[in-house]
C-alpha cells in the first residue's frame, strides 16, 4: 500500500528548468559566452558539485561559476516574484487529492534548501508538504539513492511503502538504487530506453498521478 509520495521539484512540480535556462543563456551572454539547451540538459537532476564539475569542463577552470550561479538565480527570483512560478500541469490537482485523502507527501530534491523554500513560498505550496529534504542536505546526490532514502527515513515509511515522481534520469536511477516505484513525468528530455525500463510509469502530467493512486487503493 502507498503511503507516501516523493516529489521531485525542478521540472516536476514547477516550469523551471526552462526558465533556468532561459536565465543562463542571458547571463552567459554578457560574458560573451553561449550555453546550449543540450549542454544544459546534461545538467538536469544532477547536484550543485557535480553541475561546477560539468561547467568548469565546458568552460574552463577560471569560469566565474560562484557569480554566475548567484546571477542566475538572482534573475529568476526576479522572474518568479513578477511573474510567479510557473506550476506544472495538474501539480495543484494532485497536491489536493494527496491532502484530501491523507497521503505522506515530501519534496527531495537537488536544489540547496534557501531555494526550495523560496520557491515552495512564492508558489504558494509549502502547507501541502510533511518535510521537504534538499540536496545541500545530503552527502551523495543522485544517481545516489541517498535523498530518497532519507525522504523515507522522514516521513518514517518504508521504501515500498513510498512512490517517486520524477521528470530527469538522474532522479529515476536514484530512485530504482533505492527500492522505490518511479512515475516519470518528462520535462525537458524524454528518458532514454534504458531510463525508460526503470520506471514503473511514464505520464504525461502529474494529473494522471491520481488514477494511478487510486488503482493501487
Amino acid at each position: 500500500m502507498i503511503k507516501a509520495v516523493i516529489f521531485d521539484m525542478d521540472g516536476l512540480m514547477f516550469d523551471s528548468e526552462k526558465a533556468t535556462y532561459e536565465c543562463y543563456v542571458e547571463v552567459l551572454e554578457k560574458l560573451g559566452l553561449s550555453m546550449s539547451e543540450e549542454f544544459y540538459k546534461t545538467l538536469l537532476g544532477k547536484t550543485l558539485k557535480t553541475c561546477y564539475q560539468l561547467m568548469y569542463t565546458e568552460y574552463g577552470k577560471d569560469f566565474p561559476m560562484d557569480q554566475v550561479l548567484t546571477d542566475v538565480h538572482e534573475l529568476l527570483n526576479q522572474n518568479f516574484h513578477k511573474d510567479g512560478v510557473p506550476k506544472k500541469k495538474g501539480l495543484m490537482e494532485l497536491l489536493t487529492y494527496l491532502k484530501e485523502n491523507n497521503y505522506l507527501t515530501i519534496v527531495a530534491t537537488s536544489s540547496g534548501r534557501k531555494r526550495v523554500d523560496d520557491i515552495l513560498s512564492l508558489a504558494n505550496v509549502t502547507h501541502y508538504f510533511n518535510n521537504s529534504i534538499c540536496g545541500d542536505e545530503v552527502t551523495n546526490g543522485k544517481p545516489n539513492p541517498e535523498v530518497f532514502l532519507r525522504a523515507c527515513e522522514k516521513l518514517g515509511v518504508q521504501p515500498n511503502e513510498a512512490i517517486v515522481l520524477e521528470d530527469s534520469e538522474a532522479g529515476i536511477q536514484a530512485a530504482h538504487n533505492a527500492n522505490i516505484p518511479v512515475i516519470c513525468i518528462p520535462d525537458m528530455k524524454y528518458p532514454t530506453s534504458e531510463f525508460e525500463s526503470l520506471t514503473e510509469r511514464i505520464y504525461q502530467s502529474l494529473y494522471d498521478v491520481i488514477d494511478y493512486l487510486e488503482e493501487r487503493k
